[in-house]
């Protein structure tokens, strides 16, 4: 099971002035502190404070955080001379060692804490993550909606938790509880290409619910090969009955006979269907080497 957020208290503390020489000085004697000088009106101090306390989490213990509100307790601040939020320093066996200023991405904070601990290895969660992803590729949604779960009790708003569930329910046909969990997205993360990438699933089986039969529109197509309302049909009966593959050639052939269709609405549907199955799929790969040598031939 993974540890709850307020498990991981010792590792994440608010402190102050009056307290920094215990929180900070004190215990960097023994393990690294890292101390987040922040205000609750600087914007990029709410970027970044999320970010390091998922990295100190991930260090597993090997380095604490320590936050401190400059508008509160202004006098460390002033003593290290801090002229602009938010500001970030190392402190080792009682004395600041490192330290930078702004709202760096994840990955400069994870060089950041590895260059004080040493390599971080993958967080309970990365790892819960890894292996919920690894069951939802061989469509075991119920053991990967079980492991989605397991991240969300420890992080509600955790959105790679929140797209795989949310597409676990897709796979089993529960789209009401899909989008309701889809809704709980937090605004910030809503462009994700892994949330838009649910999202568009999402929408692709509400189309499969009214996709017709596929005997009848094979039929319509074989009739005429210019029909290309029924060749997008055919399209989505295809792909609600798991023919993929099949589902992108005919939305590949309406473009190769009449790009213009509907508004470029076969490419247009293409571009839906490579996001709902993820750039790492081979049929999306394809598809898009095939749609581009149509569009530049």
């Amino acid at each position: 099971m993974l540890s709850p957020q307020g498990a991981a208290a010792d590792l994440i503390k608010d402190s102050s002035d009056a307290t920094f020489i215990e929180d900070v000085i004190e215990v960097s004697k023994d393990v690294p502190v890292i101390v987040d000088f922040w205000a609750p009106w600087c914007e990029p101090c709410k970027q970044l404070g999320p970010t390091i306390e998922k990295v100190v989490n991930s260090a597993n213990g090997a380095v604490r955080l320590v936050k401190i509100d400059i508008d509160q307790n202004p006098a460390i601040a002033q003593q290290l001379r801090i002229q602009s939020i938010p500001a970030v320093f190392a402190f080792k066996n009682g004395q600041p060692v490192d330290g930078f200023m702004g709202a760096v991405p994840e990955s400069q904070i994870k060089q950041f804490v590895e260059k004080l601990v040493g390599e971080i290895g993958p967080s309970p969660v990365e790892e819960a993550l890894a292996a919920a992803s690894a069951a939802l590729a061989e469509s075991d949604f119920a053991q990967a909606a079980g492991l989605f779960g397991e991240v969300l009790r420890s992080d509600t708003s955790n959105f790679e938790a929140l797209a795989g569930l949310a597409q676990c329910y897709i796979g089993g046909g529960d789209l009401e509880r899909a989008a309701q969990t889809l809704d709980l997205v937090k605004p910030d993360d809503a462009n994700n290409p892994i949330i838009t990438s649910a999202r568009a699933a999402l929408t692709l089986a509400e189309k499969a619910l009214d996709a017709g039969d596929l005997d009848p529109l094979l039929e319509k197509v074989a009739a005429n090969e210019n029909d290309h309302q029924a060749r997008s049909d055919l399209s989505e009966a295809l792909l609600a009955a798991g023919r993929k593959e099949e589902a992108v050639e005919q939305l590949l052939e309406i473009v190769r006979r009449d790009r213009k269709w509907q508004d470029d609405g076969a490419r247009k549907q293409l571009l839906t269907l490579f996001e709902a199955f993820g750039n790492e799929d081979e049929v999306t790969q394809d598809g898009r080497q095939k749609l581009s040598i149509l569009l530049f031939s």
